[in-house]
């Protein structure tokens, strides 16, 4: 039976108002017959245990068309440990958003949000109470010998003056090590801090890793603000127009040096979030510099990702890699671009450590999940506290 009859039949059937008028067994087995032969080779078939030149379910489409048929190479499991000293749990104290770990004479750094004070939520009537645990934070950095005791030492980078871009809150930071400077970049919002709050990303810049770093004194990056807010209420999800993917906010924003430019990828929010069918509507989007301090451009192809959270991005094999998890169709997968841009997933995992922080003196090269062989994350101990702790990673046995 052709297309032709298929739709002639289909078209009777409606004129006729016949229930139960359905193809026969005969049509739908032509119609899940498989593609043909030559388009995949007979090793994939036979790692995926699909029968050639047989029916195909839908499945096995699915497995087919996407690519089921790649090995282990990129699948990691990963299990979390507490850390030693001032990193370790305290009561009344929030610590989290742990950036990459870079090295500097022997000794490890890294950097991240740290606040005190209890959250209290929108709407409490005083505007000086925390609305989530990331608001009022600022940026400190720890210091350890051997990545499991850690010696908290200050902090590098503070709230801004009032009526800054960054007087409320700067957090979730990234270090990049480039040239001889010490690179952080991060969030800020502006106060008060309410639902419709637009953040914005800022950049800080040292000679040394225990600074002094100096703020650039404008964002280097914003929401594109092509959305409409519907009425007056604070409410972020009353909308007559939802804009881009980033409409909203931009967030964990992450830096790269790559082919000789910068990358600054980064986390998209869009006004009047929705659900979809893999959970928050997230997706992860880059901007591009020829300079380090800008301008940065986003690119056209925006968003890059259908999913994520956090980002976690790193170099491997000429292109960029990535840890993608928590919300989206495509989340907890790891995936992999050839130019930084166009991602294709290499794995799904079961859990990955949310907010990663990766260490740089790994040699990523060496196998697709070396940049993952430990690192630090964050965990909630309750929703007003969260503690640093470190992740490790281990490909499965294979037998």
């Amino acid at each position: 039976m052709n297309n032709y009859e298929s739709v002639l039949i289909s078209l009777i059937c409606l004129t006729w108002g016949m229930i139960g008028c359905e193809p026969s067994n005969s049509t739908l087995t032509q119609q899940n017959m498989e593609e043909p032969s030559s388009q995949y080779p007979d090793s994939v078939y036979d790692f995926l245990a699909i029968p050639k030149g047989k029916p195909l379910s839908a499945a096995s489409k699915r497995a087919l068309e996407r690519n089921y048929g790649q090995g282990p190479e990129w699948f990691a499991e990963f299990t979390m440990h507490e850390l030693k000293g001032d990193l370790a749990y305290e009561e009344g104290v929030t610590r989290r958003d742990p950036s990459d770990i870079i090295t500097v004479d022997g000794t490890y750094y890294v950097y991240y949000s740290r606040a005190t004070g209890k959250t209290v939520g929108f709407g409490s009537g005083d505007p000086e109470n925390k609305v989530f645990p990331w608001d009022k934070t600022e940026i400190w950095y720890a210091t350890s010998l051997d990545g499991w005791t850690w010696d908290e030492q200050e902090r590098v980078v503070a709230r801004g003056e009032s009526g800054a871009f960054d007087d409320r809150s700067v957090f979730t930071p990234q270090i990049m090590v480039h040239d001889g400077k010490y690179v952080l970049v991060y969030q800020t919002v502006k106060a008060p801090y309410v639902n419709r709050v637009k953040n914005q990303v800022g950049m800080a810049i040292a000679d040394s890793p225990d600074g002094p770093f100096e703020k650039l004194d404008a964002p280097i990056l914003s929401p594109t603000d092509d959305g409409e807010w519907l009425g007056e209420e604070d409410t972020r999800f009353a909308v007559k127009k939802q804009g881009s993917f980033d409409s909203h906010k931009v967030h964990d924003p992450t830096l790269l040096y790559y082919k000789n430019k910068y990358y600054l990828y980064y986390k998209g929010e869009r006004m009047g979030e929705h659900l979809t069918f893999g959970g928050r509507e997230i997706k992860w989007g880059v901007a591009i510099a020829d300079n380090l301090t800008g301008p940065y451009v986003k690119s056209e192809y925006n968003p890059i990702t259908n999913s994520g959270h956090e980002l976690c991005v790193w170099e491997y094999d000429a292109g960029i890699a990535a840890l993608i998890i928590t919300d989206g169709p495509e989340r907890n997968t790891i995936q992999w671009s050839p130019d930084g841009i166009n991602f294709e997933i290499k794995s799904h995992i079961k859990w990955g450590p949310p907010a990663a922080g990766l260490v740089r003196e790994f040699d990523f090269e060496e196998h697709p999940g070396a940049a993952l062989k430990w690192g630090l994350t964050h965990q909630y101990v309750s929703y007003d506290w969260q503690k640093i702790m470190r992740f490790e990673y281990k490909q499965p046995f294979a037998p």
